[in-house]
């Protein structure tokens, strides 16, 4: 297949969600996802396909071309962007609306319009929020119980379906703390808590395997509680060895660490 580059290198994701793909093709596995107004880096389109880079968190992959506005680099690159933070809200998009999830991005909006190339957005005051949230108790647990029951999917990044890691990355970013895609990486960032007793609402914990590779993360309540991303976003007990699932008594993660930012 042809590979042909983009005259220009950045874009806006402008549906709900995107699919991020390992491949450019309907088949290939689902790696990751983009939120309405993320921005990526346009690499080489393929076909009906992008390969793009995605500015926020470094993350590659392959998305259908149509599901991008191509925009200049300056509305790309901004730093400090709107996000929406009602659990789905419904934004005009060339006069026609379009519900959009919790966490998505809307750069370059003033007095509640944003123009993307050939995309005309309209948003209501009340939909978004400027700036960071405070990082204290009350707000981390207001962000994280926006997420419970949202279904478990991998590589999902919304309250549409969302996997662990996912689900902390996309919690944190509320507060203005950047963290990697996948937990291995995000498992890097911090400090170290010493142990669990000494935690605190918005540390994160993470889990491994029989290889000792880190396979989970979840967001710790307390020193004896924990949100996370399996089957659903749940609350569940932790103790030191691990997680214990709240209704079955079955132990299902094996504690590694815990990270505080």
């Amino acid at each position: 297949m042809e590979t042909i580059f983009y005259s220009m290198n950045n874009a806006l994701c402008i549906v709900p969600v995107a699919t991020l793909r390992k491949e450019p093709r309907h088949e290939a596995e689902m790696t990751s996802q983009l939120l309405f107004g993320e921005a990526v880096e346009l690499l080489a389109a393929h076909g009906d396909w992008v390969e793009l880079l995605c500015l926020y968190d470094g993350y590659t992959g392959y998305c259908m071309r149509n599901q991008l506005v191509e925009v200049d680099e300056a509305i790309a690159l901004m730093d400090q962007v709107p996000l929406v933070n009602t659990w789905s809200g419904v934004m005009m998009v060339n006069d026609v609306p379009m519900h959009v999830p919790f966490g998505s991005a809307v750069p370059g909006l003033q007095n509640g319009e944003a123009v993307w190339n050939d995309q005309w957005i309209k948003s209501s005051s009340k939909l978004v929020m400027e700036g960071a949230y405070v990082f204290d108790e009350e707000s981390i647990r207001q962000i994280a119980f926006s997420f419970l029951n949202t279904t478990y999917l991998w590589g999902g990044r919304s309250v549409f379906g969302i996997d662990c890691s996912g689900f902390t990355q996309n919690l944190m970013r509320f507060f203005g703390k950047k963290l990697p895609r996948d937990a291995s990486n995000q498992a890097m960032v911090g400090e170290d808590v010493g142990f669990l007793q000494e935690a605190r609402c918005g540390d994160l914990a993470y889990f491994d395997n029989e290889d000792g590779k880190i396979i989970h993360v979840g967001l710790l309540l307390n020193d004896h509680e924990i949100v996370h991303a399996a089957g659903k976003v749940r609350i569940d007990h932790i103790d030191t060895a691990g997680i214990i699932h709240r209704r079955s008594g079955e132990r299902t993660h094996r504690l590694r660490t815990i990270k505080r930012l």
